[in-house]
């Protein structure tokens, strides 16, 4: 009698079966193969949600259409109905129910002798024509109701035409001219619009039903073009910004060069660190970026230009911690006044007189300031002045070249030392106190 043979699947030392390590490493490959497959997953899954969006836009806008020409087309049968006279009432003649032959089972019935391929098209071309010729009769029947509505939707375009010159030299350079001038030519085609409907349909429960079958079809397959107008309608009335602005909206930064209905259009501007932009200070790139006004109502506005053309701006100067701070203060403060001269102390007060308005500080220096921060191993100098927001490049490097000069003077020499890559060794004693390094070769 042969040994028992040991079985595989007798547990490991310790109680741990051997399957369930190679179980749970193949759960663990499962999840992170899993893992490395979500972002397409996520990919596939926005993408069938445009989809499906798309699809249901598309529904609405069919739904809404077949709606209308039901309405249209349909409406001389149900006005034969509501017009008939209360009184009179249709005769229907009773008839005896004709029996029909009886016939004795003879068998099972023959079916029918299939059609020609000539006499299948005849009969499809019978059906169509009859379908076209309905349509005609219904179009030629309401075709006076056609030319009235087109000729309401004629006379809109004519006043709206006549009444923006005349809105236009009544209010004159006010700053939401525009604004009120597209809102009236708005209203006026709105009612146009309802006018021509209610002449077409001929009823007004018919009237609200295509208003409100058109409206939300607008509602989900215009989401983006009515932001984009209401938009525009905001920055209208409220003035964010005007052509000519040096705006930025998002992350797009640059001259306001174009507003329409649903979109601006701006000169680019570069600076320092912005993705995709090839300079690196804030002066024009030579292109031109479009983008919807909708971002108006999501995103936050910096205007540099509209209520007060100045900006605070800062230089930046290292020096080394053995220089003489104070000293070195005194010379970038000499050097930024002498630069700037006098043109700041105008800006100065008007900003100062807009903060006082609203109550906000208004203690407003006449002149550039010079701070001092810490760095890892230097001192930095930092001198803070008012500048016109298109001239920053300018003024900064006329002040840097400035004190640069100024910092290299030799008068100035060993009191204002330059930042420079250095290393310094420091030799200690058996006390732990810093002694003298000897010299070496």
């Amino acid at each position: 009698m042969s040994a028992p043979r040991l079985s595989s699947r007798m547990p490991r030392a310790g109680g741990a079966p051997r399957t369930g390590g190679a179980r749970g490493r193949r759960g663990r490959a499962g999840r992170a193969g899993r893992r490395s497959g979500r972002p397409g997953a996520k990919g596939a899954v926005q993408g069938a949600r445009r989809s499906l969006r798309g699809t249901r836009q598309a529904s609405i806008v069919a739904v809404a259409i077949t709606g209308i020409l039901l309405l249209s087309l349909g409406l001389d049968d149900v006005e034969a109905i509501e017009t008939a006279p209360a009184g009179e009432q249709v005769q229907v003649e009773e008839q005896a129910p004709v029996e029909e032959p009886r016939t004795e089972p003879q068998g099972q019935a023959e079916d029918p002798p299939p059609l020609a391929p000539g006499e299948v098209v005849d009969e499809v071309l019978g059906e169509a024509s009859q379908a076209a010729f309905a349509l005609w009769n219904a179009f030629v029947r309401n075709l006076p109701r056609y030319i009235v509505a087109g000729l309401v939707l004629l006379l809109a375009w004519l006043l709206t035409r006549a009444l923006r010159p005349l809105l236009r030299r009544a209010l004159g350079q006010w700053e939401r001219a525009q604004a009120v001038t597209a809102l009236a030519g708005v209203v006026i085609w709105l009612f146009a619009l309802g006018i021509a409907v209610s002449i077409l349909v001929g009823d007004v429960r018919a009237l609200v039903g295509s208003l409100g079958l058109i409206g939300l079809a607008l509602s989900w397959a215009l989401q983006t073009p009515i932001e984009s107008f209401t938009g525009w309608l905001m920055n209208g009335m409220r003035g964010y910004y005007r052509v000519g602005d040096r705006v930025a909206v998002g992350e797009v930064m640059g001259d306001v060069f174009r507003i329409d209905f649903f979109t601006t259009t701006v000169w680019e501007i570069g600076g320092p660190g912005r993705q995709g932009v090839f300079v690196n200070a804030e002066q024009p790139t030579g292109r031109m970026i479009t983008f919807p006004n909708n971002e108006v109502l999501t995103g936050s506005i910096v205007n540099f230009t509209r209520d007060f053309p100045f900006v605070w701006d800062e230089l930046s100067i290292p020096v080394a911690n053995e220089s003489n701070i104070g000293h070195a203060m005194e010379v970038l403060q000499g050097v930024a006044e002498k630069t700037l001269g006098d043109g700041m102390a105008e800006p100065a007060a008007a900003y100062e007189s807009i903060l006082r308005q609203r109550r906000l500080e208004s203690s407003i220096p006449r002149g550039p300031q010079v701070f001092v921060s810490l760095a890892d191993s230097w001192t930095d100098l930092s001198v803070r002045y008012l500048v016109n927001a298109r001239e920053r490049r300018i003024w900064k490097s006329r002040l840097s070249k400035a004190a640069m000069e100024a910092f290299t003077d030799p008068a100035h020499h060993g009191r204002i030392v330059a930042v420079y890559p250095r290393r310094q060794l420091q030799v200690l004693g058996a006390d732990g106190k810093p002694r003298e390094a000897p010299d070496l070769p």
